[in-house]
């Protein structure tokens, strides 16, 4: 799908209601990078009038001979002779006016069927593509759950070097959106009784833009809504999400109800979130042998111990040793964490260098088996933080 690069939010969505289905945006030129690394098969990129000239020439000069089958288009709000002739230059393909709708459509239309005439092959292996489901759960509440999940899906989004969508399946009292500050205008409860109607088109008109370049699925305003939400539209919900992001984040509610399972058998890893007090461990326990019984997400699972602090008395390895499991990502308990929340900015990225946003991207770089930009820190500093963790 194509991508919008521009800092200002308002254009991007000016320009996205005539972009294809799926189309994604970054805010600048670095992400754009990043999201090209991740995404081969991507086969237009529309630079911006928010982007300045100069940037906007550098980025179409580089992929002219890096892209050199995808489509550069600039937006300016005024074309003139030397804005064409430089960036007809630099290898744009075509210049077209913010307000020119039309033209822009009809860009898109030529870069893609110029797509297809060079990768017929590679357009049809990209159809085939899913991304992955990632279901953060625990069986208790109030162990840091959605914090894991609204975290780990910034990360996992890289200022949108990837395609990320957050699902907040804690249909009676969810906080993904209060905890990122969203106010979402549509919410799941929209699709009650449209199973037979999923469709991406329908799924994308309930999603809300974060800033960071994450979409967002919110849960019902109100708790009544939960028991009229069916297993089967979780399920083709999900599938339909899998199918356009890279990765879909899942927040569940802390116990296993129909949503909930029916979420956890549709995952492909599974980040259980736990602390280290008896009664979580405990109830841990018993959730990993009922995922055992269920056969979910085996050889899939990855522990992530929050608000790890050695003054509490439990060790580490202890709690490894009780749960039969190895810890994946030990989050530091710090008043910064809730802080960060409280002020609807979520500590990887109001701070990405905290300790507690280096382990959130640690836990993101497991999951996709290759690094993730989040944070300043390099590789060795990432990998020396979960020795100095362990110890």
């Amino acid at each position: 799908m194509p991508i919008i690069v521009d800092p200002d939010p308002a254009v991007v969505a000016q320009l996205s209601a005539v972009m294809p289905t799926g189309s994604h945006s970054v805010d600048g030129t670095g992400p754009l990078h990043a999201w090209l690394a991740h995404h081969p098969t991507e086969y237009a990129v529309v630079l911006g009038p928010g982007l300045s000239l100069d940037a906007a020439l550098d980025v179409a000069e580089s992929m002219r001979y890096t892209r050199p089958s995808t489509t550069v288009v600039l937006v300016r709000d005024t074309i003139d002779t030397d804005v064409m002739y430089k960036a007809m230059h630099a290898g744009c393909r075509d210049v077209v006016r913010t307000d020119d709708q039309a033209q822009l459509r009809g860009s898109i239309d030529r870069a893609q069927q110029l797509w297809s005439a060079l990768h017929s092959g590679d357009v049809a292996a990209a159809g085939g593509r899913h991304g992955q489901v990632i279901t953060v759960f625990s069986p208790k509440g109030g162990v840091g759950k959605t914090t894991t999940a609204v975290n780990l899906a910034l990360a996992l989004a890289d200022k949108g070097a990837r395609k990320v969508c957050l699902m907040d399946l804690d249909l009676a009292f969810g906080d993904v959106a209060i905890t990122m500050q969203l106010f979402p205008t549509h919410t799941i409860e929209e699709a009650i009784g449209g199973e037979d109607a999923i469709d991406f088109t329908m799924v994308e008109s309930l999603l809300t833009r974060h800033e960071q370049s994450l979409m967002v699925l919110a849960a019902p305003n109100l708790p009544d809504a939960r028991d009229r939400i069916t297993a089967t539209l979780v399920a083709r919900m999900m599938r339909t999400l899998k199918e356009q992001f890279d990765y879909v984040v899942v927040d569940t509610c802390p116990s296993f109800d129909e949503q909930t399972l029916q979420a956890l058998d549709e995952t492909d890893e599974c980040v259980i979130v736990a602390t280290l007090d008896v009664p979580t461990l405990k109830n841990v326990k018993v959730a990993l042998e009922t995922l055992d019984l269920l056969d979910i997400a085996q050889g899939s699972r990855h522990l992530v111990l929050n608000r790890a602090d050695d003054a509490v008395g439990l060790e580490p390895d202890k709690v490894e040793q009780i749960l039969g499991m190895p810890i994946a990502t030990m989050i530091p308990s710090s008043l910064d964490i809730a802080a960060s929340t409280n002020a609807g900015k979520p500590i990887v990225v109001s701070n990405p260098n905290h300790p507690a946003s280096r382990a959130f991207v640690q836990l993101a770089a497991t999951l996709t088996g290759e690094p993730v930009g989040a944070g300043e820190g390099n590789d060795a500093e990432r990998r020396g933080l979960w020795r100095r963790n362990k110890r």
